[in-house]
C-alpha cells in the first residue's frame, strides 16, 4: 500500500523540525500576494531529486512510471560518472497515455520490467512514481513485488510523485527506499575495522575519484558509495561499515540517523571541497575508525598532499591574487569558490545565497570579509550595480547571467550543478584554480572590455 504524503512528511521530518520552523517563519515574512515565476519549480521537485539520488547506482535500470517526458526532463542534467556498468545511462519508461491514465497502467509497467529485465539483465531495478501514476492510484508496490517473485530481481518502488515536496523530500523518499528494500539485504564477503560507507556524494564530474586514492594510502575501504558510481550489491551490505561519513547532502541525513539507530553504525558530516575541509575530514575519519597509528599516517598525508597542491598553485596564485570576484551560483556550493577564492588571494566582494539553506546562508557570511555583500534578488540589475560600483574583475555564476558579464564587460566562469570539472579534494581546488585562470585570461575578454567604434567616434577600419 502506498504511503500517504503525510505519513511520508512525518517520517522524515525528525531531523529537520527547525529548518521547518524557520521556513514557517520566512514564509509569514513573504507578501501573501505573490505569485510564482514561470520555471521556478524545474529540478526542484521530489520525483527530479529522487532520481538524482538513486541513478547513480550503475549497473540497475531505472524506470520511470509516467509519461516519458517525465523521464526526459532529469535524464543526463547531472553528470555523475561510473566507473563500470553504463546500465544507469539508459532511459526506461512506462510511457503512460491517455488510454493508462483512464484504465491504469499498472500492467504496462508490469509487462515493461518483464522484458527489461529479460534484455538487460541489470542488478536490481528502481520504479519511479510520477504526479499522474500517483494520482489514478497505480498500485507499484505490488506490481514490483510481483515482479520480484517473478524473475528474482530485486524490484524497488520509490513512491517520489512531484507533488509531495520540493528536492530535499525527494532525496530523503530515495533514502527510505533503500532503508526499506536494499541496505541490509546482502553480506560482503569480508569486513576490516576500518570499512566506512560514503553518503550524499553522486559523483558528479568524478569528483568521488578525487578522494578514495586518499582513503586507500590511509588503509580506509570504501565499503559503500551512496550512491555515486555504486553498485546495487554494495549499498546491499552497506549495513555492515564501521562508520558512516555524510559528506554534503543534509537531506540523507535521515539515513545515517536511521543506520546508527538500527545497525549501531556513527556518523560524522564532513566536506570534502577545500583544502582546510578535506584536511578535517580525514583527521575526523581517522579519529573515529583507529587508535594513534592511524592519526599519526593520517596527519603525514595531510602534510605531504598539502605541500605538494600548495607547489601546484603557487603560478596561479601570483596570477589571480588581488582579483575581486562576484559568485552567483545558486545552490552549488557556494564555500568552495570562496575558499579556491582565499587561497589564491581574490576576493569575494558580493555572493548569492538563493537556493542556500538558512544554515548554509549563515555559514556563507561567516566566510565574507566584513565588507562582503550577500545578494537576496540575484538580479541582472542588482549584480551589474554592484560589479560597477565595487569595480569586480570576474563575474561567476550560471549561464543565465552570461549576458549580465557580457554587459558589464568582465570575465565570466560558468559554475553550475551539471558542472564537467571535479572539484573535490585536493585535486578539485587546482581544478578550481585552472578554471578561473583560463576563464580571466582567455583572449575574448581583453576584446570585450574595448570601446566599440561608436563610442570611440572612429571607424571601424581605424579600429582594425
Amino acid at each position: 500500500m502506498n504511503p500517504t504524503p503525510g505519513k511520508t512528511n512525518d517520517s522524515l521530518s525528525d531531523s529537520n523540525s527547525e529548518d521547518a520552523r524557520q521556513q514557517q517563519i520566512q514564509k509569514k515574512k513573504k507578501s501573501s500576494t505573490q505569485l510564482p515565476q514561470p520555471g521556478t519549480t524545474q529540478g526542484s521537485c521530489a520525483f527530479d531529486s529522487a532520481m538524482i539520488t538513486l541513478v547513480p547506482i550503475t549497473d540497475a535500470a531505472h524506470v520511470v512510471h509516467g509519461p516519458s517526458g517525465c523521464a526526459a526532463s532529469i535524464w543526463g542534467s547531472y553528470s555523475s560518472l561510473s566507473s563500470g556498468s553504463m546500465l544507469y545511462k539508459i532511459r526506461f519508461s512506462s510511457d503512460i497515455d491517455e488510454n493508462d491514465i483512464i484504465f491504469g497502467g499498472a500492467k504496462k509497467l508490469y509487462k515493461g520490467i518483464l522484458e527489461l529485465q529479460r534484455r538487460y539483465k541489470p542488478a536490481a531495478v528502481f520504479v519511479y512514481s510520477t504526479c499522474i501514476t500517483a494520482l489514478i492510484g497505480d498500485d507499484i508496490e505490488g506490481v514490483c513485488k510481483d515482479a520480484t517473485e517473478k524473475t528474482g530481481i530485486p524490484t524497488i518502488p520509490v513512491h517520489c510523485p512531484g507533488f509531495i515536496g520540493n528536492q530535499n523530500l525527494g532525496n530523503r523518499v530515495a533514502g527510505e527506499a533503500m532503508l526499506s528494500h536494499v541496505i541490509g539485504t546482502a553480506e560482503p564477503d569480508t569486513t576490516t575495522p576500518y570499512d566506512i560507507n560514503l553518503i550524499g556524494e553522486y559523483n558528479i564530474a568524478g569528483a568521488i575519484w578525487n578522494v578514495l586514492p586518499l582513503l586507500e594510502k590511509l588503509g580506509i575501504r570504501v565499503l559503500a558509495k551512496i550512491t555515486g558510481d555504486a553498485i546495487y550489491k554494495e549499498v546491499c551490505y552497506a549495513h555492515r561499515a564501521k562508520l558512516n561519513v555524510l559528506l554534503s547532502s543534509k537531506a540523507l541525513i535521515n539515513m545515517a540517523k536511521s543506520m546508527e539507530k538500527k545497525y549501531g553504525i556513527p556518523y560524522i558530516e564532513e566536506s570534502i571541497y577545500g583544502i582546510e575541509s578535506i584536511n578535517q575530514c580525514l583527521r575526523n575519519i581517522a579519529a573515529k575508525l583507529g587508535g594513534s597509528d592511524l592519526q599519526e599516517q593520517t596527519e603525514k598525508l595531510i602534510v605531504e598532499e598539502t605541500a605538494a597542491i600548495n607547489e601546484k598553485l603557487a603560478l596561479y596564485i601570483t596570477q589571480l591574487q588581488g582579483k575581486r570576484v562576484l559568485l552567483s551560483v545558486g545552490s552549488f556550493k557556494s564555500w568552495l569558490i570562496i575558499f579556491a577564492a582565499r587561497k589564491l588571494g581574490m576576493e569575494v566582494i558580493a555572493i548569492s545565497t538563493n537556493n542556500n539553506t538558512e544554515e548554509d546562508r549563515i555559514r556563507v557570511k561567516t566566510l565574507l570579509d566584513q565588507d562582503g555583500i550577500i545578494l537576496e534578488q540575484n538580479s541582472p540589475q542588482e549584480i551589474l550595480q554592484i560589479i560597477n560600483a565595487n569595480q569586480a574583475d570576474m563575474l561567476i555564476a550560471d549561464k543565465h547571467h552570461q549576458d549580465t558579464s557580457l554587459t558589464a564587460r568582465i570575465p565570466f566562469l560558468d559554475v553550475n550543478q551539471e558542472r564537467n570539472h571535479a572539484y573535490a579534494g585536493y585535486m578539485g581546488i587546482l581544478e578550481v584554480a585552472r578554471e578561473l585562470y583560463a576563464a580571466f585570461y582567455t583572449p575574448v575578454w581583453e576584446q570585450v572590455s574595448q570601446p566599440a567604434p561608436w563610442e570611440t567616434g572612429n571607424s571601424p577600419e581605424e579600429n582594425i
